[in-house]
C-alpha cells in the first residue's frame, strides 16, 4: 500500500473514533479496515456501563464485514485512538489493538490468507507503526488449527 493511501485509512479510523460511544473512559477509538477490492469500513469503540460487553473499534468493524459477508475480503487496517479535545484526537503514542482484537483481526485475517498490514496511530497524528499482524500476534490459533483453512 503507498502512503497516501496508508494516510487515506488512517484518516478514515480518525474520522471512525469522532463517533465513539465512551463515556466511561474518554478514550475514542476508531478502525478502518481496507478490503480487497478497495473498500474502506470503519468502527469506533462502544462502551458500555458493565464494562466486560464494551466493544472496540476493530471488533465493531470486522462484525461489519462479516455480517455483510466480506470477512475474506480484509487486506489492511489503521487504528487510531485518543482522547477528544473539540474535534480533534490527543495523544502523541500510537494505539494498538489488544489481545482480544488481534484475535478478532486474525480470524478474518486467515479466512483472507494474508498477513495482514496494521498500521497503529497516534491520536494527534504524530506518530505512526506498521507491523504485519503475525508480529503482533505470533503463533496464532485460527481457522488453520481447525483444518478450515488449507
Amino acid at each position: 500500500m503507498s502512503e497516501m493511501t496508508r494516510n487515506a485509512l488512517i484518516d478514515a479510523a480518525r474520522d471512525a473514533a469522532s463517533r465513539a460511544y465512551a463515556p466511561y473512559s474518554g478514550f475514542h477509538v476508531g478502525a478502518a479496515l481496507l478490503l480487497k477490492n478497495g473498500d474502506v469500513v470503519t468502527g469506533a469503540n462502544v462502551e458500555n456501563a458493565s464494562y466486560g460487553l464494551t466493544l472496540c473499534a476493530e471488533t465493531a468493524a470486522v462484525a461489519k464485514i462479516a455480517n455483510e459477508g466480506w470477512i475474506g475480503e480484509l487486506a489492511e487496517v489503521a487504528i487510531v485512538g485518543g482522547r477528544p479535545q473539540g474535534a480533534a484526537l490527543i495523544g502523541s503514542e500510537p494505539v494498538h489493538p489488544c489481545g482480544r482484537c488481534r484475535q478478532i483481526l486474525n480470524e478474518a485475517a486467515e479466512r483472507s490468507r494474508t498477513d495482514i498490514l496494521v498500521h497503529c496511530a497516534s491520536g494527534d497524528g504524530s506518530a505512526i507503526a506498521t507491523y504485519r499482524l503475525s508480529e503482533l500476534l505470533p503463533a496464532a490459533f485460527g481457522p488453520k488449527d481447525l483444518g478450515l483453512i488449507t
